[in-house]
């Protein structure tokens, strides 16, 4: 999934949508924790709620759903 930065202030934000915060047990005011390993930026949560599996799979489908074209864009 490709995602712009946006400004906000005098900083760049990455939005990301309900989806993807539900799947990782986040919420607004969530904490992240950012990690740098070989060029890649690797973003986790530092408290996450527990998802259960059901739950992981339906919010899967709705984001692979919203991207299908994307996705298979990258596919290519």
């Amino acid at each position: 999934m490709i995602k712009q930065l946006r400004k906000v202030g005098n900083s760049s934000a990455l939005i990301l949508d309900k989806p993807i915060l539900e799947l990782l047990g986040l919420e607004e005011g969530g904490q992240v924790q950012l990690i740098l390993q070989d060029g890649t930026l690797i973003i986790t949560p530092v408290f996450p709620d527990l998802v259960e599996a059901e739950i992981l799979e339906e919010k899967l489908e709705a984001v692979i759903k919203k991207r299908r074209g994307l996705l298979k864009r990258l596919a290519r």
